[in-house]
């Protein structure tokens, strides 16, 4: 009997060191701290940014605070608040796969690739890359970039797409949208190509906005998705719910008009096609 004992308590002993920690998924976590944390930019007129108030706002962070938090909060049956921390092209996978954030709200497309490490949400945005040129530049489109000097942002699709399929432009990448636009009003590059939407805003907030102006048509296709920590569909459900509420209710709507209309920070005009992409995105109840 003892020595069964023994043996017993052996086996206990194997199996408490071998056995696998559960993971806390994001929804226990969020459950656990009360809070929502998100990565977001501070710097992207009209999507993430902080105004002359100090304050920290824009279109993705209003659509988490005023749709996909209030769904997140009825599933829990508590208050939940948001907490924002910055993310950047390079940072903003590490910051999700540490648990350092649970969502990126910001202009993130979603990608095949991408989608390797990461879940996305449903499309909120929808862009394409163009470049942004001094008035008169003879670039006026993708197809005058060989052997131009094109600024690009670090771990954009922007640059992958550049140094992949126009290996004869002179890619050059930086670490942020204030560095790229300094580079083009100091002449240091011809171009500076980013998503139309990026493009627009550096324009309204150019001490002479008439000097630049947004050449070519959308080489790339943006879609913008919200993404999170892989293999978690109840979170994911919430994000999408969250979402599809908002465009069934005009929330959705409501938000664009106040960033990107013509009184908005960014004026962005949402086109015919792309509302009927986001309505038709919303799934029956």
């Amino acid at each position: 009997m003892k020595r069964m004992l023994a043996v017993l308590l052996s086996l206990a002993t194997v199996l408490s060191f071998s056995a696998p920690a559960f993971a806390e998924t994001t929804l226990e976590k969020i459950n656990r701290t009360g809070m929502l944390t998100i990565g977001t930019r501070t710097g992207l007129s009209g999507f993430a940014f902080i105004n002359k108030n100090n304050e920290w706002v824009g279109f993705s962070i209003d659509l988490v605070e005023q749709a996909i938090a209030p769904e997140i909060s009825k599933k829990l049956g508590k208050p939940i608040r948001v907490e924002k921390k910055e993310s950047t092209p390079p940072t903003r996978i590490p910051l999700l796969t540490s648990n350092a954030v649970d969502l990126i709200a910001e202009t993130m497309t979603d990608t095949r690739t991408r989608r390797e490490s990461v879940d996305f949400s449903l499309t909120y945005f929808v862009t394409g890359a163009q470049f942004l040129v001094k008035k008169g530049s003879p670039i006026k489109g993708v197809q005058d970039i060989a052997g131009k000097r094109i600024a690009a942002l670090q771990g954009s699709t922007s640059a992958r797409v550049i140094r992949e399929e126009y290996p004869s432009a002179q890619l050059l990448e930086f670490p942020d949208q204030p560095a790229a636009f300094q580079a083009l009003t100091q002449g240091q590059v011809d171009a500076y190509t980013s998503d139309g939407t990026y493009l627009a805003g550096l324009i309204g907030k150019a001490l002479n906005p008439g000097d630049w102006v947004i050449a070519g048509d959308f080489y790339t296709y943006e879609p913008y998705g919200m993404a999170m920590r892989k293999n978690e569909s109840d979170f994911r459900n919430l994000v999408n719910n969250g979402l599809m509420e908002a465009i069934e209710s005009g929330k959705y709507f409501e938000l664009y008009e106040k960033w990107f209309g013509p009184k908005g920070e960014v004026p962005y005009p949402l086109t015919a096609e792309n509302k009927r992409f986001f309505i038709l995105q919303v799934v029956p109840k």
